[in-house]
């Protein structure tokens, strides 16, 4: 018998009706995601052509030129060139930023911040676009447009509001650990200097014998952690909003260049297969104990740019941009980023955004290709070379040598929850909860109840069951702290 149709249905901007708008369409229970899925691609590419001409996330931020040296043996883990030596050098360009807040907010607010490298290696741009969180929020694409709105103005006041993320976060388990990092001491950092960086995905390292590992990228601060209370950082937002940027850069004039160590969590590829958490899932880390972090180099930040605008705002980084013996893996939100950072710029900068200065690789050689023309097309746009393929006149050809060994897929194409069982999205911020000094879960707790605070009760109560279940004590605190009864 045929289901009884909803009066209020969700449809496209076509009118046709949405099945569902929390889960993308991908081939098995861990994808990948399937291009077909038009409701997901209309979403993202609506999405990142909301607002113009600033990025629509990541808007606010400081840059910094340095190096990045190689320090220890990885190439039995990957191929690519950049690692292929002890001593070895790349020049990276480094934008650090807030997600949420438009360009010229307060840096010293309570948000997670942009983590994005780009290295330019002789086989072109390796875009290591992260986070300074080892997680995130949400693990499927289609939630992010909907995730973001809840961190943007209200569509009637034009005033951020506490209510929407954490009606959203209520209703989003999975979302938890994120939310315990945010809240925790963590979540304002000192500076730019002062916090990690991290790849946040699995992606994937593919040595000379063409075997595939799956990988976490993690830059630890050599500076050491420090953070910023929540009453010196709303000082610093009235007196001085863009505190972490002059002193990144007064820093680096100073001759005080920050450095991270770059170390990689190495997973061989058959172990995905058994490993007790769904290794592609973004809300998940992979404890130290299970896969330990083993050491590659040095990110050292030693140079200011000449003009903002040029080498940083203009500066266009994208998870697709990988070298071969780096590649992808199935996370659902890694598949969608791939395109959607792309796709962005193209709207943001125009179609040969690839072509400015701060985004064209170094290694000049590389760039051979067949796309021509469109707005601000700046250099001889190919010559009188053909413009198509296959041709006759020694155009360039693609080469087989730098395919990928196969990945295996199976399974039906349908919208999988992605996760293994109801429990598993408490258990990793139980963990995390109980790994904090009592001092830090009595600051996570306040922190959480100064915001969630300001939200409806209703909501206030479905947040505390949810804590509760990571662990008693955390939901406890947040209850005994809000003043809510049992």
């Amino acid at each position: 018998m045929a289901k009884k149709k909803q009066k209020n249905t969700l449809t496209t901007a076509a009118g046709i009706p949405v099945p569902d708008n929390q889960t993308s369409l991908t081939a098995g229970e861990r994808g990948p995601t399937l291009a077909q899925d038009h409701y997901l691609l209309e979403k993202l590419a609506h999405f990142n052509r909301e607002r113009i001409p600033e990025r629509v996330v990541h808007a606010n931020a400081a840059g910094a030129i340095g190096t990045f040296t190689v320090t220890k043996d990885v190439t039995k883990y990957t191929q690519a060139k950049l690692f292929s030596r002890i001593g070895k050098k790349t020049e990276v360009l480094g934008r650090f930023s807030t997600v949420a807040g438009e360009k010229g907010s307060a840096d010293t607010v309570r948000d997670v911040r942009g983590f994005a490298l780009k290295f330019y290696t002789e086989e072109g741009n390796w875009d290591m676009v992260g986070n300074n969180t080892p997680v995130f929020f949400i693990r499927d694409a289609i939630k992010f447009p909907d995730f973001i709105h809840t961190q943007k103005r209200d569509p009637q006041t034009n005033v951020k509001e506490d209510t929407p993320q954490w009606d959203f976060w209520s209703q989003v388990p999975e979302s938890l650990h994120q939310v315990t990092i945010l809240f925790s001491d963590r979540g304002i950092p000192m500076g730019i200097p002062y916090m990690n960086g991290y790849g946040s995905h699995t992606y994937s390292f593919i040595n000379a014998k063409n075997e595939r590992f799956w990988v976490k990228f993690h830059f630890k601060t050599q500076q050491g952690i420090q953070c910023m209370s929540p009453k010196e950082a709303d000082r610093l937002a009235g007196c001085d909003p863009d505190y972490h940027t002059r002193e990144l850069f007064e820093a680096i004039e100073r001759g005080e260049y920050p450095k991270w160590k770059f170390y990689v969590q190495v997973m061989p590829e058959k172990d995905a297969e058994t490993y007790r958490w769904n290794p592609f899932d973004l809300t998940k880390v992979w404890p130290h104990k299970d896969y330990r972090l083993i050491e590659v180099g040095v990110l050292e930040m030693n140079k200011n740019p000449k003009n903002y605008f040029a080498e940083i705002e203009q500066a266009a980084f994208s998870p697709g941009n990988v070298v071969p013996g780096i590649s992808f893996s199935p996370c659902k939100m890694l598949q969608a980023r791939i395109f959607s950072y792309a796709d962005a710029h193209r709207y943001r900068l125009g179609a040969n955004f690839e072509r400015l200065p701060v985004n064209a690789p170094k290694a000049t050689k590389v760039v051979n290709k067949y796309q021509r023309d469109g707005a601000m097309r700046f250099d001889d746009n190919g010559g009188p070379g053909p413009n198509y393929e296959p041709n006759t006149f020694r155009g360039p050809k693609a080469d087989p040598a730098y395919n990928e060994p196969p990945l295996k897929i199976s399974g039906d194409a349908d919208r999988y929850e992605q996760k293994r069982g109801v429990a598993d999205d408490y258990i990793q911020p139980g963990n995390l909860f109980r790994l904090m000094s009592r001092k830090q879960q009595r600051d996570l707790v306040k922190n959480i109840a100064d915001s969630l605070g300001n939200v409806p009760e209703r909501i206030q109560k479905k947040m505390v069951a949810h804590f509760r279940k990571a662990d008693p004590d955390y939901g406890d605190g947040v209850e005994k702290a809000l003043g809510l009864k049992k």
